[in-house]
């Protein structure tokens, strides 16, 4: 997939005028090589070699007898995925594109095992951030793939601009929430449905009102996916709920992602209990537990 949306990272990359344009047009950008492999190697060994995330996950049915898994934390921490969701180029970034200060809202890690099945249904983000009292859309996701998300095992699906089109009413179908599709239907008529196909360490940065919705994993592919969350510190929520309030962001250097040697000290990241938290229903996919 090539489109005006799409960049390539070197160091002189940064989000200006033409960037910013991309991301408001279109919803998204895709910046190819965000991490390089000897960054890649740092976060797939924070989440492949040590269990102190995975241990944390729990099932997602997928309404079609499969099953993805997800873990969910409120706070970024100081271990690899910590770093990286702190680093200029993600959390900086994220700032540039939503036009100031981010905190952050949570982090995931998405895995689609292989032959799991593991879809998600059409939805916007801020049809559940929305219902967190998040008053204003000024939110975003980073996607970053630690395995090849293709075709074959479930990756991300867009309809391209479908962030102007505004907040969709999302009901509960399939065992999931997701957005009205009659009114998904129409816009697919008028925004572009592409795939995001993308290799590790490349970064799919997205608003929350981008529609978007994947595939289930039915091949001998894994598919794990980091995704930091972010919110505009000017969209504090207007009461509290299982993310954390407005909570300053302190950003780190790039190079702070080669020398973390954090890989197992998970402390301070608040994992989500499903076993604890009303909010969080395994059954029904509830709220912002879709994301792709």
């Amino acid at each position: 997939m090539s489109t005006a949306s799409e960049f390539t990272f070197d160091n002189n990359f940064d989000v200006d005028d033409n960037v910013k344009k991309a991301y408001d047009d279109h919803g998204y950008i895709i910046v190819r090589g965000l991490l390089d492999k000897e960054e890649m190697a740092q976060l797939k060994k924070n989440v492949d070699d040590h269990n102190a995330i995975s241990e944390n996950a729990y099932g997602l049915p997928d309404g079609d007898g499969g099953e993805g898994k997800m873990v969910i934390w409120s706070h970024p921490g100081n271990d690899v995925t910590g770093i990286i969701a702190r680093s200029e180029k993600v959390a900086g970034f994220s700032e540039k594109l939503l036009g100031g200060e981010v905190y952050h809202y949570h982090s995931k890690l998405t895995m689609k095992n292989p032959n799991s099945g593991g879809k998600f249904i059409w939805h916007q983000d801020y049809g559940y951030w929305y219902q967190n009292g998040c008053l204003f859309p000024d939110m975003l996701s980073v996607f970053i793939p630690v395995d090849r998300c293709v075709k074959e095992n479930g990756c991300l699906e867009i309809l391209d601009g479908s962030n102007r089109c505004g907040r969709i009413e999302h009901k509960f179908r399939e065992g999931q929430h997701g957005a009205d599709m009659d009114r998904v239907n129409e816009i697919r008529k008028l925004c572009p449905h592409k795939y995001v196909e993308l290799e590790p360490g490349d970064a799919l940065f997205f608003s929350c009102l981008l529609l978007h919705t994947s595939g289930s994993n039915n091949s001998p592919l894994r598919r794990w996916v980091f995704i930091p969350c972010y919110n505009k510190a000017s969209n504090d929520p207007v009461y509290e709920h299982h993310h954390p309030q407005y909570t300053k962001l302190y950003k780190v250097p790039n190079r702070t992602i080669k020398e973390c040697r954090n890989y197992t000290d998970v402390s301070g990241k608040e994992f989500i209990d499903v076993k604890k938290d009303k909010t969080v229903k395994v059954g029904s996919i509830d709220k912002e537990q879709k994301q792709g």
